[in-house]
């Protein structure tokens, strides 16, 4: 089975984020760079969606991942519909957990 890889709005806006904080302190050459390996880090679930730690006593189905040690990937995979929500990218220590508790 293929999953699907879904971003919600909030991960999406967060990767915008997170390219233009990137873009303005370095340039934007190493921001596309970044936010397009973080892209293909999240597609590569498509294939093993149950990769990373269970984070079940924040959110029910939740899983997290790690891109370079820098960056938490949040997601949860469904497999009634086949998708694998990414509902969270967190840079340089953000704090994932209360961000997603709520």
């Amino acid at each position: 089975m293929t999953w699907r890889i879904v971003f919600s709005p909030e991960a999406e806006e967060q990767l915008i984020n997170l390219y233009r904080d990137i873009a303005n302190d370095r340039s934007p050459e190493i921001a596309v760079r970044y936010t397009d390996a973080i892209i293909t880090h999240c597609e590569s679930l498509q294939t093993f969606p149950h990769r990373g730690t269970s984070r079940d006593d924040i959110r029910p189905g939740l899983r997290i991942t790690h891109y370079r040690k820098r960056t938490v990937i949040a997601f949860t995979p469904d497999r009634e519909t086949g998708n694998v929500m990414i509902i969270g990218i967190f840079y340089g220590g953000q704090n994932y957990e209360d961000a997603l508790a709520s």
